[in-house]
């Protein structure tokens, strides 16, 4: 597999004090799902050194920017922001050596609230959302039916490989 790094900055402090071993916890999710999406996603195949920029944010900086950038002012888990949707991404992908794909941030406060609230933890709850924003960054979707089936099933199969369980069971 080319290289794939994950630069990640941590905005709010209480990510650093919620969870443990959050780099190696980050590696181990991107591992999964870059195990899990190789064969669907053609461009990982290329000879490229591709990058993932990950912020672990908060409830403010999240509104912020998705009031700016999807018209809602309020805030959310998981904003992903995918290069791919770029004009220019197949130009950069054809004769760019390093290739960013985008930005994830994920939301301290709301992540907490959403993990007591659904009785999991903030560690697997923050899998999840680190899974979502990054198939996203890597083209998946789910607007349509037809793609929000296939990408919950490839979160499932990621989750799954972390020991998470399934988190659209009933």
């Amino acid at each position: 597999m080319n290289k794939f790094d994950v630069f990640y900055e941590i905005e709010d402090n209480r990510w650093a004090s919620a969870l443990d071993d959050l780099e190696k916890i980050i590696n181990q999710c991107k591992n999964a799902a870059l195990n899990a999406v190789q064969s669907d996603v053609p461009f990982l195949s290329l000879p490229k050194n591709f990058s993932v920029n990950f912020a672990l944010s908060d409830d403010k900086s999240i509104q912020d920017l998705n009031k700016r950038f999807r018209n809602m002012d309020k805030p959310t888990n998981v904003l992903s922001f995918a290069n791919i949707d770029d004009e220019f991404f197949e130009i950069a992908l054809a004769n760019e050596e390093d290739v960013s794909l985008g930005d994830v941030m994920i939301a301290y406060e709301t992540t907490a609230r959403e993990s007591s609230e659904l009785g999991i933890s903030l560690k697997d709850h923050f899998c999840h959302l680190w899974v979502h924003g990054l198939l996203h960054i890597l083209g998946f979707d789910h607007i349509q039916n037809d793609e929000r089936i296939e990408m919950e099933a490839k979160e499932i199969e990621i989750l799954n490989a972390l020991g998470v369980e399934n988190p659209y069971q009933e």
